[in-house]
């Protein structure tokens, strides 16, 4: 057979997994773990897929299922027991694979098959708006002079919050061993800690100061983001000198054991829910960055993220090595 008949025969071959795969994810009735309880980050995504999917009719029925408890990791563990199943996904993200170093998860995301990243979320260290720390260098050079008398507030230990800390510490040539964290179960908690001077700077989501940052009584000394953010006149680490890129990021993975078909037919539904009007209008409301990687790429980004957030847990001493 010439090369291009076989060119030819496989563009045809594409075109009808394709085809088929997209016909698949209509008829499907598709159940969205949120492993977390309703109303936090993982619920909010899943019931944004299921409103953009269905608003689509991407699919013929999506039902969002809650199953809370150890940063997902509960969830996880009933996920991996669906082996086989093509019409369950399971959202997650960053907080998971450090939950599951925490935890000592029995089960870890090597057992699962990744579908897609879906959005990200980026970091910002910040202090009181009368704190003698201007910019990033300062709060180094503060960090070089003593590093435990530099407080960072945040969400849980090992979350996100916690691994800018160390990953800020380590940047600045300081131990992260010795990071002095403070962790608080909300935001509000953390917001007064900073406001009223009790730490020396707060770690969160770029959206959880916003309104403080805007309002002039917090300083935002940097993004963890690799490039500016759009409308944001916030400088990133990097253009400061500093070695930090971190994204809260969310994603969807899949069961084990699922058929090749059927991977394809939930890659193909990503791809056509994320580039959906529904999905985007949901990314505008909600304040999301839009950080889609398909299911092959998804996947590699995956390991190098388990293996860089385990570094980090382990300068810490949060993890065993």
């Amino acid at each position: 057979m010439s090369v291009l008949k076989l060119a030819w025969s496989g563009a045809i071959a594409a075109t009808v997994a394709t085809v088929l795969a997209t016909s698949a994810a209509a008829q499907m009735e598709l159940r969205i773990i949120a492993p977390a309880a309703p109303g936090g980050g993982w619920d909010q995504t899943a019931r944004s897929l299921q409103q953009a999917m269905m608003t689509e009719k991407l699919v013929k029925s999506a039902q969002v299922i809650n199953i809370p408890g150890a940063g997902g990791t509960v969830g996880l563990a009933q996920f991996i027991n669906n082996k086989g199943d093509g019409n369950s996904i399971m959202v997650n993200g960053f907080v998971m694979v450090g939950a599951i170093l925490l935890n000592k998860s029995p089960v870890n995301l090597s057992q699962v098959t990744p579908i897609a990243r879906l959005t990200e979320e980026t970091q910002v260290i910040v202090v009181p708006a009368n704190s003698p720390i201007k910019n990033a260098k300062d709060l180094v050079a503060a960090v070089k002079k003593d590093v435990a008398r530099v407080t960072f507030a945040g969400g849980s230990a090992g979350g996100a919050d916690h691994i800018m800390a160390g990953m800020f510490v380590a940047a600045a040539g300081g131990d992260p061993s010795k990071v002095n964290y403070v962790p608080f179960s909300g935001g509000g908690e953390s917001l007064a800690a900073i406001m009223g001077g009790r730490v020396t700077a707060g770690i969160s989501g770029y959206g959880e100061y916003e309104g403080q940052i805007k309002a002039g009584r917090l300083r935002a000394i940097g993004v963890s983001a690799p490039n500016r953010l759009p409308g944001i006149n916030v400088p990133t680490f990097k253009e400061q000198g500093i070695d930090l890129v971190l994204t809260n990021w969310r994603s969807v993975v899949a069961p084990p054991g699922i058929t090749p078909e059927q991977k394809i037919a939930l890659d193909q539904l990503m791809e056509r829910t994320v580039k959906s009007k529904a999905w985007q209008e949901q990314l505008k409301q909600k304040g999301w960055v839009n950080a889609y990687l398909p299911a092959n790429a998804f996947a590699t980004y995956l390991q190098e993220e388990i293996a860089r957030v385990g570094g980090v847990l382990k300068s810490l001493g949060l993890v065993k090595s």
